[in-house]
């Protein structure tokens, strides 16, 4: 059996557009066992793809915080070994930046050409460049390099390879999700804006769940909370756990984050709130329906969002 090995380290949204490139893969390339290097806090996510053989996490970003220490050194040997334990007949570096490219060094190398990624010193390190267009669709360029390295053309659908029915959470009563964290200050949507799109929600009957991963997203979803009779702060969960929470939801509004693109992925009705990137290359796809509003240095008010959740459902 052929091994094939896949690099897609981060983030949270790069790893879900990526996971159509894995199912095709798959698809044209049956017999094949698939590996995935994946950032460690995303590894819970990778493993429910059923193409995935092997999860191979790295700690790239909290080893850069403690490099000086011991400790580190050993958890990169330990993943140095984890990546040599096969041999691969293709390495596919969908990343495209010199870390990634750094650990593409078994096997055949392929990825993008020096034109087509944002660092083009990745380029390098492959035995095997590829030209992608750049204006394409994050998806798309996954999809097409993930072709051109293992001789097919990309076809048919986009499918990510989830089964919302699977992994749903059971819930007694029907819930809302609204996303409202994200890394990038100027993703935010105004925490005011939150708290008038929840009340003209709660007409709708339903309870509404305010996710957070950092400490300043919790005391924010506890604030927008507050403001609200029928909305709630769940606790703390690994992404496998937060995977079923959003395929059991009715919705998803949320803005510009990994986690929009995971309910698209499930095909959750979804509305995505953009205020500073382009949703034309990395907004969500997917088989749900979806309503993009606002777009980059474009606001959307709170009339927009309830418009478009109205059409969405």
């Amino acid at each position: 059996m052929s091994d094939i090995l896949f690099i897609k380290t981060s983030s949270l949204g790069d790893v879900i557009h990526h996971m159509p490139a894995l199912t095709e893969a798959r698809r044209h390339r049956p017999q094949v066992r698939f590996s995935w290097v994946v950032e460690e806090a995303f590894a819970p996510l990778v493993r429910i793809h059923p193409a995935v053989s092997a999860v191979i996490p790295i700690a790239s970003r909290r080893w850069r915080r403690t490099l000086a220490a011991p400790s580190t050194w050993r958890d990169i040997a330990g993943f140095a070994r984890a990546v040599r334990a096969r041999s691969y007949d293709e390495v596919i570096d969908t990343q495209g930046l010199l870390r990634s490219a750094v650990v593409a060094r078994l096997g055949r190398r392929h990825g993008y050409d020096a034109s087509s990624i944002r660092e083009p010193a990745a380029a390098w390190f492959y035995d095997v460049k590829h030209r992608v267009a750049r204006d394409l669709h994050a998806i798309t360029r996954n999809r097409t390099l993930a072709g051109l390295a293992l001789g097919y053309m990309p076809d048919g659908s986009t499918d990510f390879g989830l089964s919302r029915n699977a992994i749903r959470q059971t819930s007694a009563a029907p819930y809302g999700i609204l996303f409202h964290a994200t890394a990038r200050a100027e993703k935010e949507w105004p925490e005011a804006a939150w708290i008038a799109l929840g009340r003209a929600l709660a007409a709708r009957g339903g309870s509404l769940l305010l996710p957070w991963g950092t400490e300043a997203e919790h005391a924010r979803s506890k604030r927008i909370a507050a403001q609200l009779a029928n909305a709630r702060v769940p606790e703390r969960q690994p992404l496998d756990r937060m995977a079923a929470l959003v395929a059991g939801a009715s919705f998803v509004i949320g803005v510009d984050t990994g986690l929009i693109h995971l309910a698209a992925a499930l095909g959750v009705p979804l509305v995505a709130i953009f205020t500073a990137s382009e949703p034309g290359l990395t907004g969500p796809m997917g088989s749900g329906p979806i309503a993009v509003v606002g777009g980059k240095h474009k606001q959307p008010s709170v009339a927009d969002v309830v418009g478009a959740f109205e059409q969405l459902t």
